[in-house]
């Protein structure tokens, strides 16, 4: 079963999908399924990746963790993701040069908030 807005990686060549409907079946790449990533949502690393946020003015400002995640090529946010409870979408995208943060005006009202750490996966927060 492919889950709506699933977040699924292909552990051989590293390339990311996210679904944009819910299915039967299975997403394969390079001949394997691809691994659906589970949303974290305590943090207990040293580094923070649960995304905190605030709205303000009608902008919604996002950071990674209370304590800024490293950006370095080895380790790094790709990005930071905004879903509403009506079904909008919006996404930042991120690399090693970048703070992880990220602005939004958001049109709706929010259900979650997500980001994906290059190394420990999928974190979020409502």
């Amino acid at each position: 079963m492919i889950k709506k807005l699933g977040i699924y990686k292909c552990e051989v060549c590293g390339s990311v999908v996210e679904a944009l409907r819910e299915t039967g079946g299975k997403l394969v790449c390079c001949g394997k399924e691809m691994k659906l990533y589970q949303e974290n949502t305590v943090d207990a690393a040293v580094e923070k990746h649960v995304p905190v946020y605030e709205e303000k003015d009608g902008v919604t400002y996002i950071k990674v963790g209370d304590v800024e995640h490293p950006m370095i090529p080895e380790h790094y946010i790709e990005w930071i993701e905004v879903i509403t409870k009506d079904g909008k979408v919006y996404r930042q995208e991120l690399d090693s040069s970048k703070k992880p943060e990220a602005e939004f005006k958001i049109n709706g009202e929010i259900e979650k908030v997500r980001e994906l750490c290059n190394i420990h996966g999928l974190w979020t927060t409502k």
